[in-house]
């Protein structure tokens, strides 16, 4: 899928939920800690956000990220540092399951805000070696080793070496209606 077509369609995907949750702009821009130009642009497809807009977005309204993504496979979001395909969404009841193809490039790490108490994540490295998991308490992983963490506090992710590491990241969401 090109990147046009998948702005487009984040875009709308974020205007309908927006509107079913009754949100202005400027309250999810809030809720999102975006600005709300920023959010503008995105609901009218013309800006590619990263990682870290997508995911305080999905944040935001109680999404996954697959989600906002339309569950296309293969579509590509990046942050500095950082780039991730996604490879399958699935739905069950009230668990969705995510899974990725993560890239770190060498360089400073990438920090994650905290996703809920209700998504849990899953790494496991498939190339090089990698700092992951909640900032307070971060492994290094070499391939073949695995992390599992509940994504409900900031974490992140970092090549070691000088090298791009590769992984497999799987997200649970379940949704939380308590």
């Amino acid at each position: 899928m090109r990147s046009a077509e998948l702005s487009a369609l984040i875009g709308e995907r974020l205007t309908s939920a927006r509107a079913v949750r009754g949100l202005s702009l400027g309250a999810l821009a809030r809720a999102a800690g975006i600005g709300k130009g920023s959010l503008s642009e995105i609901e009218g497809g013309s800006r590619n956000p990263n990682l870290s807009t997508l995911y305080a977005l999905a944040g935001a309204l109680d999404v996954p990220i697959s989600w906002l993504l339309a569950e296309q496979a293969g579509a590509e979001v990046s942050s500095p540092g950082i780039h991730t395909r996604l490879l399958a969404a699935t739905q069950a009841d009230d668990v969705t399951v995510e899974v990725f193809a993560l890239r770190l490039d060498p360089g400073p790490p990438h920090r994650s805000e905290p996703h809920g108490a209700h998504v849990t994540e899953h790494l496991l490295v498939t190339r090089g070696r990698a700092e992951v998991g909640p900032l307070d308490a971060p492994a290094e992983l070499a391939v073949g080793e695995a992390l599992q963490w509940r994504a409900d506090s900031r974490h992140g992710y970092r090549a070691l070496d000088d090298a791009p590491a590769e992984a497999v990241l799987t997200m649970w969401w379940r949704r939380d209606d308590d």
